[in-house]
């Protein structure tokens, strides 16, 4: 359950049945909630209130959802951010690591789906962390949206990449063991000595610096 300590949420979809849909559903969870039916009146209920998380559409007339947001963006990192859209783009994706979004939902929302993405904002604002982890000079990834960017490129990576990939970044600061990685990555399945050294290897053949190493017998650690 989320717990929201006065947190404020601003709301912003030009569909009116969405809209009050989606105030019914937050009205569950948080105390204070702003609404707004495109990006300027959405832009100007932010600079009165400054909520700390923003849901808000990108297709909405006057002022787009992403350049509501890259507006906010230029003077505050710090307030959550999630995007709503009936589409998904390469161009969509780029943008919302570059915006820095907490989670980039594909339309028709599912609650369950939005309810995780907010009890990352809560999570977030309280512990001051951000969603994109700056990997190599020009490197980052997205552990919320679970995307590797390189020189503002998606990068593609398979299914086990990323799940190793997100363990080590978890556990940046110690070496993650073998089993662990075992557990993590093959779930069910057996991980056999020359499978983990090939997923390794892939897996830094993506990167640009140096930042994964071994220790013999234990494991293996990202330094970010």
């Amino acid at each position: 359950m989320i717990k929201t300590d006065n947190i404020k949420v601003l709301y912003v979809e030009d569909d009116d049945l969405a809209r009050l849909n989606g105030v019914e559903f937050l009205e569950n969870y948080f105390d204070t909630i702003y609404e707004a039916k495109d990006g300027l009146e959405a832009l100007s209920l932010y600079k009165k209130y400054s909520p700390d998380i923003i849901i808000s559409d990108i297709q909405m007339p006057k002022l787009n959802g992403l350049e509501f947001i890259s507006r906010i963006r230029k003077e505050d990192k710090k307030t959550q951010a999630i995007i709503t859209t009936a589409y998904s783009t390469k161009e969509y994706l780029l943008k919302a690591v570059e915006l820095h979004l907490v989670k980039y939902l594909i339309k028709p929302i599912k609650y369950d789906e939005l309810l995780q993405a907010l009890q990352e904002c809560v999570n977030s604002l309280k512990n001051s962390n951000s969603n994109v982890v700056q990997i190599c000079k020009d490197m980052s990834f997205d552990t919320y949206n679970k995307t590797l960017t390189k020189d503002k490129e998606l990068v593609k990576l398979r299914a086990k990449e990323i799940l190793l990939l997100e363990l080590l970044i978890k556990n940046q600061n110690r070496y993650v063991t073998y089993q662990e990685i075992e557990n993590y990555v093959w779930v069910d399945d057996v991980m056999s000595k020359d499978a983990l050294k090939t997923l390794v290897r892939r897996l830094k053949g993506y990167f640009t610096c140096n930042c994964i190493s071994n220790l013999s017998g234990v494991g293996y650690k990202i330094d970010v």
